[in-house]
């Protein structure tokens, strides 16, 4: 039997440091919502913008693309040109036949990486100065960190909305 409680009063991800905890949880929870909401969905629809909204299709590349750049800046690197040619596709299908299963696919790969980052992240480093984006904007380790927890969550949840109104709108 699978534990339906949320990830975060599941106790602690193993290997993740104690301050770093909220992070993962944040991640883990967003994959299993993800899945989810993907099971279901008629995946003929994966690039229709129902009501003008944004399409499934990117919101499932954004989830994945922002956790790369965040945490890409968190590790004080800059974004490679891959990255940001990604970025700038975000929304367009990577080939004709993508599916949601290999996006899916590419955010769970996604947040394996961050854990396995998370893991490797010493807590005494988390105050340390990082630059985000061409401006160089001040942040540290921890806001990119929790910036990125947070910002999943959050597009998760549109990916949610955007799920349901689709579906409906298809009805």
């Amino acid at each position: 039997m699978s534990d339906k409680r949320e990830v975060w009063l599941r106790g602690p991800v193993p290997e993740i440091p104690q301050l770093l905890q909220p992070v993962a949880h944040a991640l883990l929870q967003a994959a299993e919502e993800v899945e989810s909401a993907i099971a279901s969905f008629n995946t003929i629809y994966l690039w229709d913008k129902p009501y003008g909204m944004a399409s499934v299709g990117f919101h499932l590349q954004h989830l994945s693309g922002v956790l790369d750049r965040l945490f890409t800046y968190a590790r004080g690197e800059s974004l490679s040109t891959l990255q940001l040619k990604a970025l700038q596709q975000e929304g367009t299908a990577p080939t004709p036949s993508a599916t949601a299963t290999e996006l899916v696919t590419a955010f769970h790969e996604q947040v394996q990486r961050a854990l396995k980052q998370l893991q490797e992240t010493d807590e005494k480093r988390l105050t340390e100065h990082r630059a985000v984006g061409r401006q160089q904007l001040s942040s540290t380790v921890l806001g990119l960190l929790f910036h990125a927890a947070e910002h999943t969550q959050r597009h998760v949840g549109q990916l949610l909305v955007t799920v349901k109104v689709a579906g409906n709108q298809q009805a």
